[in-house]
């Protein structure tokens, strides 16, 4: 079955050209089943970059996916056409108002790692999405400084500032065969990694309740399940494009910023070469898994939502 996306959306045609399947509303209407509803907080200043990297990864489930896209309130972009945030953006404040509810949510990272959580000033709005989702949500994916504020907000686990960027493809380690999160997956996979922050494993293990699926020696703890909130945090990028690091590298050499070169990325290490993707198969795992796994437990009556069993898989 396709993802449910707007004709004239950026990523229908993006993904119909990948061969991914794509409907528009009169299409889907035709069809007798109830889709999940999928929302995307899209946090990052490149929208339709990012609107394209997820509807990529969960459109390719055989399930009809309804994509929601939201923003923050009060917060307005500059790298992405006030025409297409008004087309195709809801403000949180009136997702809340509404009192829909949504199968599961995905809540993307945003460059804003150097500051402080109470320093952002979406927070306190942001929080009150979290408090959200345990009354409208089914279940929740946060994205690196998505999860990160996420996993703080609910347990007080913090991020820490690392003395160098953690930049590059690190192999991460399969610490859960048995999740459903991880059916398919290798004994260790390649994950995309570009962030200034950590979260240590001593204070993930420290919580309560928290599982940890996938783990890097390298850069730490990635994929956390939190089966209490319904939710899982992921630290790095499985979603990026083949090119995502290296549009970062450009940018950042262009503008004469200290960086290093994305290391285990390019052939050698050598950023005249194109790089290689060595991800992709996971990343459709992962967020195929998820939304298996929403399919699996989610109840048909979407008004129940946030009054079932804590535990998606109770």
């Amino acid at each position: 079955m396709p993802i449910k996306i707007p004709a004239n959306l950026p990523a229908y045609d993006v993904l119909t050209r990948e061969g991914v399947m794509v409907m528009d509303e009169d299409q889907a209407a035709r069809q007798d089943i109830r889709p999940l509803r999928i929302g995307l907080l899209n946090l990052m200043p490149k929208k339709i970059q990012t609107e394209n990297q997820f509807a990529r990864l969960i459109g390719a489930t055989p399930l009809q996916i309804e994509l929601s896209l939201i923003r923050m309130s009060e917060h307005r972009t500059r790298n992405t056409a006030a025409e297409h945030m008004a087309s195709f953006y809801r403000p949180f404040s009136e997702v809340f108002e509404s009192g829909e509810k949504f199968d599961g949510l995905l809540i993307t990272g945003a460059p804003i790692e150097h500051l402080e959580f109470d320093k952002v000033t979406y927070w306190q709005e942001l929080r009150q999405v979290f408090d959200w989702t345990q009354t409208n949500v089914h279940s929740t994916f946060g994205v690196c400084w998505g999860g990160m504020g996420m996993i703080n907000h609910f347990h007080g686990v913090k991020k820490h500032i690392l003395p160098a960027k953690a930049f590059g493809c690190f192999r991460h380690r399969n610490m859960a065969p048995a999740s459903p999160y991880l059916r398919g997956f290798s004994d260790d996979c390649v994950i995309p990694v570009s962030r200034w922050t950590e979260m240590l494993q001593s204070e993930i293990d420290a919580a309560t309740g928290l599982n940890t699926l996938l783990h890097s020696d390298e850069v730490g703890p990635c994929l956390v399940e939190d089966p209490a909130h319904r939710a899982l945090y992921i630290f790095n990028h499985l979603e990026y494009d083949s090119d995502t690091l290296k549009q970062e590298y450009d940018r950042d050499v262009s503008a004469g910023a200290p960086i290093n070169v994305p290391c285990n990325y390019y052939p050698g290490d050598d950023p005249s070469q194109p790089p290689q993707n060595r991800w992709r198969s996971h990343a459709h795992l992962l967020y195929g898994n998820w939304i298996s796994e929403i399919y699996e437990t989610t109840p048909f009556d979407i008004s129940k939502i946030g009054l079932e069993s804590t535990d998606l898989r109770a």
